[in-house]
Parts: structure tokens; C-alpha cells; sequence
């Protein structure tokens, strides 16, 4: 609800505070007082856009506040939390529009858009002006409107979350199907590349293997001549190295008994011995394990020269990512196989939401026909007794053909009004105040069960009177039993229905002419009613029925 509304150097108002109640807040005063200016401060508030002219003192910003008790508004925390704003129980939205022109926003003193703004507020303000039709012209209002009254709010919810799975099994449907055929124009060559792998068929660091493989190969005389000289020296040439080292081997050993230290220089030559005569041996092994066979460097080459040529292709630099390529297409030629199973299974499962939404919005469409024409016939009552004899509200409820996110049906609001017979929509047949009473008609039928925001009511009971008037009143009573409303009024039948009556007048200070308001109080409501109905010095009779209207 709006607690309170701050407005300083803003058209004729150089500062003002009004604070609102939870019920019907009635506003009145002369014509010109600036009771419409009120209501363009508060658009600020809601969105709109503002520009220099509305500064009544050119060398101060303007500045608009207003302050609302969101704390259980889960639709507006919810918005808040999206963009990134912290909920508080009050929140104060504000807009300052400095003397240079340009206009500034704030949600609890975070700047926001224009754009975020209007989305905020619209969740806390319906503002009802004579030619707004907007409230009418969105298709979810009279939605919302009919399925109060049928009753429909648990099983609509249950077939929206059904919806938003259905249209999100449709969209996983298209996409996997637009891969699919993306993939498939690939396919063949991806194919292509995978068998290229497969016949290749390399194992784990085969070419890098080869590649030092060939190198022994294409080295092997040489290798094969160093070995061999090797083990000619030690062991087979005319002084072989091993036997010159056993015979001095031998001196040694002769003069240990002489001489005792000989003995550990022996041991030690006898170790070299054995060791040079296993070089000896081991470069006989490697000589002869050396291979010079041509075929087997021709096919090492090739197996090399076909992992360059495939290493290149793919931007690759190693037999690892030969084998990972390899690997990485066989993973996708399988799940392409497994793409038709999906798409399969996708479009089951899409058959299956789609009955189960076709049963369910069939069943709301069957009660909101079902009660159309009693719903009808309460409008049309009511129309009548708010100064609309000859209008004939007509609700059209049809078969769209496709499931949509309220159903399948398509839902109009039809209006004659003047006994026709010619029924065409209600924004376009209503003027403004008559739109006014048809929606305040719909939202007095529909308030215990919908969700509304703070409803703002602009001379709904204009061109009417009397009997018409007392009615709008009693119809904005009850509808504040559920929801605030703030109307601006000239009927005094509206305004003695008030749970708070506030003034606006004009006074001159310094020559300048500025607008205030006051909330009034039983005496002085009396008085103004008084006015309203019998001039600016109202008889006795006027006072007595201004009595009985605020009682």
C-alpha cells in the first residue's frame, strides 16, 4: 500500500506530505485547485517522463517520494531480487528532476531506468485515468478476472508450470534437432576423418618411437663399426686390452707375499677386468642386435610420414593427440547414433505434455464459460446502477486453436452501449469516465479474489449523479474492504464514502498562487460534502445530507 507521498517545487506545489490509509482515501476541491497535479507528481513515480516545465522554482531540483509498505508483496520482491535490489519493508521510490532537465530514478536510493521503474510500480499502482485503457488491453487482466470468479487459480497454476515445461521440451526438441542437422552436414566427413584414424590405427607414441628407431636404422654401419672396434680392442685385435691387463694382473700377484700392498692393486685390476670384459661383451650384444634390414626403415619411414601427413591436417603435434582426435570422433559418431533415440524420446514426451495440457485447459475453459454468463449479468447489473442503463457488457470466450499460456481459449471483453445490438471491444466502444465504472465494476466483483495493487481512481463518477454517483461510492467502499484506493472525486455521494477525506485548495503567498491539501476532519468533511452539494454557503438541508452521507 502508499503510506505516504512527498512532493516539493513541483508545478504550483512548493512542498507538501499527504499520508494515506489502508481503505478509501477520497480526494476533493475545486476544479483547477491542483488535484491533477497530485496525480502527475505520482506518474513520476510510476515512470513516466517529466521535463523542466514542472519546476515551479527554476534554480531547485523537484523531487517526488513515495513511500510503500512492500514487505508482503512477493511479486515486487521478486522483481527486486532480479535486479539486483535489496527488499525492504517500506520501500521509498524517488525521482528528481534537476533544473538542467535531467531526470533521475531511485529505488530505496539505488538509481534505476525509467524502464525497471514503470515494471516495479506497476506491481504496487493501478492509476485509473479517464481515457487510460490500458488495464483492459492486457490480455492477462482478463484472465485474471475470469478465473477468480471460476475459481481457477490452483488449477491454472498447476497448467502454467505444465506449460513452461512444455514449451521448454519444445525448445530442447529444436535444438537438438537444429544440431542434428548441423551435425549431418558434417557427417560424412567427420566419418571420413574417423576411419582415416582407424586404418592408421597408432598407438601410444608409436611415431615418436619410430622416429628415433629410424635414426638408429640410417646410422647403423657406423654404430655397428664403433661397437665392433670396441670389442676387437678388449678382446680380439694382436694384444687384445683384457689379456695385456691379465698379465699385469698376474705381475701384481707374484710380489704379494714381498710386498702386501700389491695385493688390494690387484683386486682392484681384477675388478677393472671383469668390467671392461663385460663392455666387451655388451658391445658385442648391441653390435649384433643392430639390424640393416632395408624393408623394415622403409615401412618405420612410412608409418612416420603418415603421422606427419595427419598431424598437419589436424593442427596437431604429437601421436597423444592423433589418439585423442581418434577417440573424440568415435565419442561423436556415437552419440549422433544415439541423437534420432533422443529426438525420439523428446517427442514422446512433448505428445504427453500436450494431452495432459489439452485435458487441463479444457477443464478451465468448461468453468470459465460456465460462469461468463452469470458474471455478465452481475456487470451488467452493476453498469446499470452506475449510471450505464443502456450498456451491455458481453464476454467472449473462444477456441484459439493452440495452447497458450492461460489456456486455449482467447478471452474478450464486448461492449453495446446503447442497445444496438452491435457488440464491439470495450476499449474501443467506452469512453474514459465509462471505462473508468466498467473496471471499477469488474474489480469490485473480482476484489476479495485478486491480487491487486494500490487502485487510483481520477474522477470515475464523472458525468454522472445522484443515484448513479452513490453507487460508485458504495462499490469503492467495498472494494477498499480488500484493496487501498485513492479517488479523486467531485460528487459528494463518493466522497462522503471515504475512510479519510482530503482537501486540495489554493492560497497566494508572496503573489505567488501554490496548492496544499489536508486531511479534514469529521466537522470539516461535513462542511466541504456540504459544498459539494449546495455552494460555497451551504443551507441547512445541504448540511443535513452531507451528514448522512459521511455517517
Amino acid at each position: 500500500m502508499l503510506q505516504k507521498i512527498y512532493i516539493r517545487n513541483y508545478a504550483i506545489i512548493d512542498e507538501l506530505s499527504i499520508a494515506f490509509d489502508e481503505q478509501l482515501n477520497v480526494i476533493t476541491g475545486e476544479t483547477g485547485a491542483g488535484k491533477s497535479i497530485i496525480l502527475g507528481a505520482l506518474s513520476l513515480i510510476l515512470g513516466e517522463r517529466a521535463d523542466t516545465s514542472v519546476l515551479i522554482n527554476r534554480e531547485e531540483k523537484s523531487v517526488v517520494e513515495a513511500y510503500f509498505k512492500t514487505e508482503q508483496n512477493k511479486q515486487f520482491n521478486a522483481l527486486l531480487q532480479r535486479e539486483e535490489l535489496d527488499p525492504e519493508p517500506v520501500t521509498i521510490i524517488r525521482r528528481e528532476i534537476s533544473p538542467s532537465g535531467k531526470s533521475r530514478a531511485f529505488v530505496n536510493d539505488t538509481p534505476v531506468t525509467l524502464g525497471i521503474l514503470n515494471e516495479l510500480t506497476s506491481t504496487l499502482v493501478d492509476l485509473h485515468r479517464q481515457f487510460d485503457n490500458r488495464a483492459i488491453e492486457q490480455d492477462h487482466f482478463l484472465y485474471e478476472v475470469i478465473d477468480a470468479v471460476a475459481e481457477n487459480q490452483v488449477q491454472l497454476q498447476e497448467y502454467r508450470t505444465g506449460f513452461r515445461r512444455y514449451k521448454q521440451l519444445q525448445h530442447d526438441y529444436k535444438k537438438l534437432a537444429d544440431e542434428q542437422a548441423q551435425w549431418q552436414k558434417e557427417a560424412d566427413y567427420k566419418q571420413f576423418l574417423f576411419d582415416e584414424l582407424e586404418q592408421a590405427s597408432f598407438k601410444e607414441n608409436e611415431i615418436e618411437d619410430a622416429e628415433l628407431l629410424v635414426k638408429q636404422l640410417s646410422h647403423a654401419e657406423q654404430i655397428k663399426t664403433v661397437l665392433n672396434t670396441v670389442y676387437t680392442a678388449l678382446e680380439e685385435g694382436e694384444t687384445p686390452l683384457n689379456n695385456e691387463l691379465k698379465r699385469v694382473m698376474q705381475q701384481l700377484q707374484s710380489i704379494t707375499a714381498v710386498k702386501a700392498e700389491a695385493a688390494t692393486l690387484a683386486q682392484r685390476m681384477d675388478s677393472a677386468l671383469l668390467e671392461l670384459r663385460d663392455i666387451a661383451a655388451e658391445a658385442d650384444r648391441l653390435q649384433n642386435s643392430v639390424d640393416l634390414d632395408a624393408e623394415q626403415l622403409q615401412n618405420l619411414q612410412e608409418r612416420i610420414d603418415l603421422g606427419y601427413r595427419l598431424q598437419k591436417k589436424h593442427g596437431l603435434s604429437d601421436t597423444a593427440g592423433l589418439i585423442a582426435l581418434h577417440r573424440e570422433l568415435s565419442e561423436e559418431l556415437q552419440q549422433q547414433g544415439n541423437a534420432d533415440a533422443n529426438l525420439q524420446q523428446l517427442s514422446e514426451q512433448i505428445d504427453v505434455a500436450e494431452q495432459m495440457l489439452a485435458q487441463a485447459a479444457d477443464a478451465l475453459s468448461d468453468k470459465r464459460k460456465a460462469i461468463a454468463p452469470g458474471f455478465e449479468e452481475q456487470i451488467n447489473g452493476l453498469l446499470k446502477l452506475v449510471g450505464m442503463p443502456n450498456a451491455l457488457l458481453k464476454i467472449e470466450i473462444r477456441d484459439s486453436g493452440q495452447l497458450l499460456e492461460w489456456g486455449r481459449d482467447e478471452i474478450s471483453f464486448l461492449l453495446d452501449a446503447n442497445k444496438s445490438g452491435k457488440f464491439t471491444p470495450v476499449q474501443k466502444a467506452a469512453s474514459g469516465g465509462e471505462m473508468s465504472r466498467i473496471m471499477l465494476c469488474i474489480k469490485a466483483l473480482t476484489a476479495k479474489a485478486l491480487a491487486l495493487p494500490t487502485l487510483i481512481f481520477d474522477e470515475v463518477d464523472a458525468a454522472i449523479s445522484g443515484e448513479a454517483a452513490r453507487q460508485v461510492g458504495i462499490l469503492l467502499r467495498s472494494l477498499s474492504d480488500y484493496h487501498q484506493v485513492l479517488c479523486i472525486t467531485h460528487q459528494p455521494q463518493v466522497a462522503g464514502k471515504g475512510t479519510q477525506h482530503f482537501y486540495v485548495y489554493k492560497t497566494t503567498d508572496q503573489e505567488k498562487v501554490k496548492t496544499r491539501i489536508r486531511l479534514l476532519t469529521t466537522d470539516e468533511r461535513v462542511r466541504a460534502i456540504a459544498q459539494m452539494i449546495g455552494g460555497e454557503q451551504p443551507s441547512e438541508a445541504a448540511m443535513k445530507n452531507a451528514r448522512e452521507l459521511v455517517s
